[in-house]
């Protein structure tokens, strides 16, 4: 992979103990195209967990120390996290459906989580220089896409977090004309995540295919891009 990073600097990435997170910070580790490569999630040493902002706080000043100490800058920001199912829910059939703990659950992890990592890592890209955000999101997020209905709180968190990520790429543009925002659909992987709903006909890639093909987007992603929603394979898709 050609590198269009101005200088290699340092790679995050958040959710490094998921499917997607892990293979991405593994290829980043491997492939050498950035000075260092670091993951965070709620079990590495230095954890931080969406319902503790302070845990976030500290996690982004550890960040800001290790580019300190490490004379590096922060190039490449990636949030892999994402929430579909689990002990408080399934994704709703129907608007009968709707349960309070699952959406706030759902909502916590896709939405409010990733805002509060805006919150305290955005600050931290530099002021000069070509830098990538980039936030795993979904097709299904997707408002104009929208022909099936069903899964209503995942799909109104990732709508959400879009809005978030067009937001902050607008801010980032002012602070950094060549800086790039973007949410990321990764496509159907084979993870905990996307599993118990892995339909025949899907192509379902590997997690090892999907950091991959994200990892391409990122380097591949330009200022035309900055605030949309672009998929595995480079495309935008429409909010």
């Amino acid at each position: 992979m050609v590198m269009n990073t101005v200088e290699a600097g340092l790679a995050v990435v958040i959710g490094s103990s998921g499917g997607i997170g892990a293979a991405m910070l593994s290829q980043l580790e491997d492939d050498g195209n950035y000075a260092q490569a670091i993951g965070l999630s709620r079990r590495t040493e230095t954890s931080m967990d969406y319902s503790d902002e302070a845990s976030i706080g500290k996690a982004a000043m550890h960040v800001a120390d290790l580019c300190e100490k490490s004379n590096l800058q922060l190039r490449l920001l990636i949030v892999a996290t994402g929430f579909l199912h689990g002990d408080v829910g399934q994704p709703e059939r129907s608007f009968t459906n709707l349960d309070s703990d699952y959406l706030h659950q759902v909502f916590k992890v896709n939405t409010l989580g990733p805002a509060l990592v805006m919150k305290h890592f955005l600050p931290l890209l530099p002021k000069t220089g070509r830098c990538v955000a980039g936030f795993l999101s979904a097709k299904v997020g997707s408002i104009g896409d929208n022909a099936l209905g069903g899964w209503y709180g995942y799909r109104a968190s990732k709508a959400a977090l879009n809005q978030l990520v067009k937001t902050a790429a607008i801010e980032m543009s002012r602070r950094n004309k060549d800086s790039i925002c973007v949410s990321l659909h990764p496509g159907t992987v084979a993870t905990a995540l996307s599993g118990p709903f892995a339909k025949t006909g899907l192509n379902v890639r590997p997690a090892s295919q999907a950091a991959h093909d994200l990892l391409q987007v990122l380097n591949d992603v330009n200022l035309l891009d900055t605030g949309c929603l672009v998929d595995y394979q480079g495309n935008r898709l429409p909010f």
